[in-house]
């Protein structure tokens, strides 16, 4: 029971490390149970990918029946303590939007409904959506059901950013060249795509440095270590507060963020829907 209660942690946030800080543990705590119930089944339930973890097919059918055990066992705790269960929503992104657009705006949302839980879990696969794992889904990919509906968020733009001194010393995009250029894992070719659309050519000499994590790449960014290419929805928290700045700007990639939830969604969803709209449309202006 105990490693199926670490697999539901870990299965929902798709991500060994926010399963340890939801469960109060080490990292390496939650990997040990991982290992003994897929030991115990003779089956692994996770593949590892950059961002955090994925379910496998035998991690899905588990999953599939692991959650509505856990939910309905706090809804009887909840009943035995005299009190009902608080609505509870699951809000599904990629992790870098979760850690650097979303949490700095969750407070929002709480402050006006109190008596809502909302879970953030790391996600982009639409079919965690359509299976109910999530109940809100934000992803750049396009989705088309007649069952989900899309609200379209914001536009990704891209840009390089700095610290605020390096900053004052590029004026054009061949002034990137001899700095340190940061990746991530998630996107190792943006620097490409940004220069070719600046009608710049890269030396593929310059130093490099890759993160596993767009967070770590600001990161790095705001120390001094290089130019990070970053969209400017997740950059513009560290450039309001100072620590980073975008000198050329940020240009459109064509791509865009949109939010997705099934059609039959009840209140709940709907408010969330209008409180993310409003954050972005307020982003915007």
């Amino acid at each position: 029971m105990n490693s199926l209660r670490f697999f539901d942690s870990a299965a929902r946030h798709l991500n060994l490390s926010l399963a340890a800080q939801e469960l109060g543990v080490s990292h390496s705590a939650v990997s040990q149970q991982i290992r003994q119930l897929e030991t115990w089944l003779g089956r692994k339930l996770f593949d590892r990918h950059s961002e955090g973890v994925r379910l496998t097919a035998a991690g899905q059918d588990l999953h599939r029946a692991s959650l509505p055990a856990f939910d309905m066992l706090e809804q009887r705790l909840a009943e035995l303590l005299g009190r009902s269960a608080s609505p509870e929503v699951v809000i599904g992104a990629p992790a870098s939007l979760l850690s650097n657009w979303i949490i700095p705006r969750l407070e929002h949302f709480e402050r006006d409904h109190p008596d809502v839980q909302v879970r953030l879990q790391t996600a982009t696969d639409i079919g965690l959506l359509e299976r109910r794992v999530v109940d809100v889904l934000i992803v750049a990919d396009a989705h088309q059901s007649p069952a989900i509906e899309a609200l379209p968020l914001f536009r990704e733009a891209i840009g390089p950013v700095c610290t605020p001194d390096l900053a004052r010393r590029i004026r054009q995009p061949a002034d990137v060249a001899g700095a340190p250029l940061l990746h991530t894992a998630s996107r190792p070719a943006i620097w490409e795509h940004w220069a070719q659309a600046r009608g710049l050519t890269l030396d593929t000499r310059q130093p490099r440095r890759q993160f596993d994590q767009l967070g770590h790449m600001l990161e790095a960014a705001a120390a001094g270590l290089g130019i990070g290419m970053a969209p400017r929805e997740l950059a513009q928290a560290d450039i309001r507060a100072g620590r980073l700045a975008a000198p050329l700007g940020f240009q459109e990639t064509g791509g865009r963020f949109s939010l997705y939830a099934r059609a039959d969604a009840g209140q709940i969803v709907d408010d969330i829907k209008r409180w993310l709209t409003t954050e972005a449309q307020s982003n915007a202006s």
